[in-house]
């Protein structure tokens, strides 16, 4: 019976429309649509109509929720893509080979008239 008594107080909260009320009385709670069959068929009828509408809302929300962490993350990884890394140390090398800079520095010598010793 408590089942029965349950059942008529979700169905009038829901003819109120104090979808809210019937959440919390426990509308979407397992059992309800079996249960349900207790009642007269538009009863019946309506409990199942709006756990049907929660649960596509409910969904949609998940499925929102979801696209939205997608877009972030993906917009995360193209910014992080798109930045320049910092130099690291081997980045730092000299821009000419030891050689190649003493070949340099005997030309300028001989250019300013220096001539290394």
């Amino acid at each position: 019976m408590a089942d029965s008594a349950r059942l008529r107080k979700l169905v009038s909260l829901l003819r109120a429309d104090d979808v809210d009320a019937a959440i919390d009385a426990g509308l979407m709670d397992d059992g309800v649509d079996n249960a349900a069959a207790a009642l007269p068929a538009a009863d019946a009828a309506l409990l199942a109509a709006t756990r049907a509408r929660l649960r596509a809302a409910w969904d949609a929300r998940d499925r929102y929720r979801a696209r939205n962490a997608r877009l972030a993350r993906r917009a995360a990884e193209r910014a992080a893509s798109r930045t320049i890394p910092p130099p690291t140390a081997s980045a730092a090398k000299p821009a000419l080979p030891a050689a190649a800079a003493a070949i340099l520095a005997r030309a300028k010598a001989r250019a300013t008239g220096n001539r290394p010793g």
